[in-house]
């Protein structure tokens, strides 16, 4: 592969949920050490799209290609293999209840690796480290704050040294200082690991502080993608309307236009 090539490509993607298009078309790239901010308006099919990219979903068509390999064809066994490349931060950190943060963290090593027990305790003992929650190893998820939970989710995902780190709302939920500490996270992040990134957000000043590029989701297609000073200054009335957060523009809706994120 050339090192010129994207990381990711997706290309002409489309998925229904229950007969209704949810991306028609979707296509983009994400390279290598690039912050990439996907965009859009609540039910423009974000979330689907990183659940796509995770093989969790399956597309109706079109191709999804990681280091060249479509992950939307692969075999049970070869997507599993894919997907130790690709670590994801879900929205709600998703962390196990009933074990505890060490536990939670060590649990993929123990599925998906032969580490032996002393070099999974680094690995985990690493990882909170470079989040900064290194005392909470003993604790459940349930005695931390939102946002301590989020770093952990971020620490989960980085232990089996992913290229490519999937964000669903990472900032959702917080406190204005909350939201900056995360912000910052995935920028440090960025620095120490080289691996690349997609965040799903809706929080623009969240989206300008992080990305390094930017692409808008509309009626299931990247209606406009580039640097962020480019959607700053976009001439179209789509992300002009949603970057200033205005109630009127052509991103208005009725209330039961709603489709599945």
């Amino acid at each position: 592969m050339s090192a010129a090539a994207p990381l990711l490509q997706v290309r002409d993607l489309r998925f229904r949920y229950e007969g209704k298009p949810v991306l028609d078309g979707c296509t983009f790239d994400v390279g290598r050490d690039e912050r990439l901010a996907i965009l859009g308006a609540s039910g423009s099919g974000k979330s689907t799209l990183l659940r796509l990219i995770l093989g969790i979903l399956r597309p109706e068509s079109g191709t999804i290609r990681f280091e060249d390999r479509d992950l939307a064809g692969l075999r049970t066994e070869e997507l599993n293999a894919a997907r130790q490349k690709i670590g994801m931060v879900f929205q709600g950190a998703a962390l196990i209840s009933s074990l505890t943060v060490a536990e939670n963290l060590a649990l993929p090593l123990k599925e998906l690796t032969d580490k032996p027990a002393k070099e999974i305790d680094d690995v985990v003992d690493a990882k909170l480290d470079l989040v900064g929650m290194r005392r909470t190893k003993d604790q459940l998820p349930a005695e931390l704050s939102g946002g301590m939970r989020k770093r952990i989710g971020v620490a989960r995902a980085l232990v089996l040294e992913p290229e490519l780190i999937l964000f669903d709302e990472p900032s959702s939920g917080l406190d204005p200082v909350g939201t900056t500490e995360i912000d910052e996270l995935i920028l440090t992040l960025g620095e120490r690991t080289k691996a690349s990134c997609v965040v799903v957000t809706h929080n623009m000043p969240s989206a300008f502080r992080i990305a390094t590029r930017m692409a808008m989701l509309h009626e299931g297609a990247v209606l406009e993608e580039g640097p962020p000073e480019a959607f700053r200054s976009s001439k179209n009335p789509v992300v002009r309307q949603f970057v200033a957060g205005d109630t009127d523009g052509p991103l208005g809706r009725e209330p039961d236009d709603e489709r599945p994120a």
